[in-house]
């Protein structure tokens, strides 16, 4: 372990190569950024954030200069390597994400020095495990199985049975939960546009592994409830997905409308990818922005999921259309009450600050 696993100080100076925080498109990893990194910064912690400058995440910026982090976007990897290694070489941690660009080069040239925590933050772990397992190109890109080993630390946004997988078919010296979480300054109660009112919405990036999901628990109401409105969110869905008449569609929504089109919602919906659902213990982003909004929850079912919400009281579980409509029909006082418990728990376990202070605790060893 580097001489900064063992310090049990808290550390002051970060480096963090990861996928974006300066665009919200078809990822999740911004939005954990931008509710993590300025809790970060307000207890007093400096943080450079290296990107890698690709084209679809420039066409679609909206953050370029966050107050919170020193954003260093680069070219490539052997472009800006040799200044970001003097800077990681004084830092006392440096972090690789889950799908940074060329993140396995990056963790040959990190892993060497001596002086910071080296950590890999995994917001991608069920495909990481698989990819891993497979030998996928994708996953090897980012992170080989050698390199897991000589990591000081794990993090993962899932819990439960895949950090004992890390510990003991991978070897990881630490795996530490450290699930995704939410800003409640940007997302917060509004008064809802009335052009996005609907009765259920997804806000999701297309997966193939969620179509059947989409299909039965959005589509099929939606053509059953044909007096009722409901919408879709989301980029990189196929030109020929049959989307019914009465559902609103969506590409993309800047983060800062996310509030409002969840105030519009009488209910949003989770839908859980494969991968995910399996591992269990994964609460998607969605889940905590809707809540920490107000907006009442419909979710499928995963393991884990009573570790976040209490099912029937803070949140709906639906596995079939029919069980979707009859949620719909929930009287006003019931969903309302429904959602104030979830923001509730929300705002008390897991804000920005709230994991802030948990990553400072883990990075400390304790």
């Amino acid at each position: 372990m580097s001489p900064g696993a063992s310090t049990g100080r808290v550390p002051k100076r970060w480096v963090i190569f990861g996928l974006t925080v300066s665009s919200s498109w078809g990822n999740g990893h911004a939005t954990l950024w931008r509710s993590l990194l300025p809790a970060v910064a307000r207890r007093g912690h400096e943080v450079v954030f290296f990107e890698k400058d690709v084209p679809y995440y420039a066409r679609q910026r909206d953050l370029l200069a966050p107050r919170y982090a020193d954003l260093r976007l680069y070219r490539d990897w052997a472009a800006v390597r040799s200044a970001a290694l003097r800077l990681a070489a004084q830092a006392d941690v440096v972090m690789v994400t889950s799908f940074c660009p060329e993140g396995a080069a990056i963790l040959d040239a990190v892993l060497p020095l001596r002086r910071p925590l080296r950590v890999f933050y995994d917001l991608d772990t069920p495909v990481t495990l698989a990819g891993l397992a497979s030998r996928d190109p994708v996953t090897l890109a980012y992170l080989r199985p050698e390199q897991i080993p000589e990591l000081d630390l794990v993090l993962s946004f899932t819990g439960g049975p895949s950090l004992e997988v890390l510990r003991s078919r991978w070897r990881a010296r630490r795996a530490e939960a450290l699930y995704l979480c939410i800003d409640p300054h940007r997302y917060r109660p509004v008064p809802p546009p009335a052009e996005l009112r609907n009765h259920l919405s997804f806000l999701g990036t297309y997966a193939p592994d969620r179509l059947a999901k989409l299909e039965r628990l959005l589509f099929t109401p939606a053509r059953r409830m044909k007096m009722a409105r409901f919408a879709l969110v989301g980029a990189q869905y196929p030109g020929q997905l049959q989307v019914p008449r009465n559902v609103l569609r969506f590409e993309h929504l800047a983060p800062r409308a996310h509030p409002g089109f969840y105030a519009a919602s009488r209910f949003t919906l989770n839908l859980t990818r494969r991968a995910m659902q399996q591992a269990g213990y994964s609460p998607q982003g969605r889940l905590f922005e809707a809540a920490c909004c107000g907006t009442p929850l419909i979710t499928d079912h995963w393991p884990g999921l009573e570790q976040f919400f209490d099912p029937e009281r803070d949140i709906q579980v639906a596995d079939s259309a029919a069980a979707v409509c009859r949620i719909l029909e929930m009287p006003a006082a019931a969903r309302q009450a429904m959602a104030r418990r979830a923001r509730t728990r929300v705002l008390a376990e897991h804000t920005g600050t709230r994991r802030a202070l948990q990553l400072e605790q883990l990075l400390a060893g304790g």
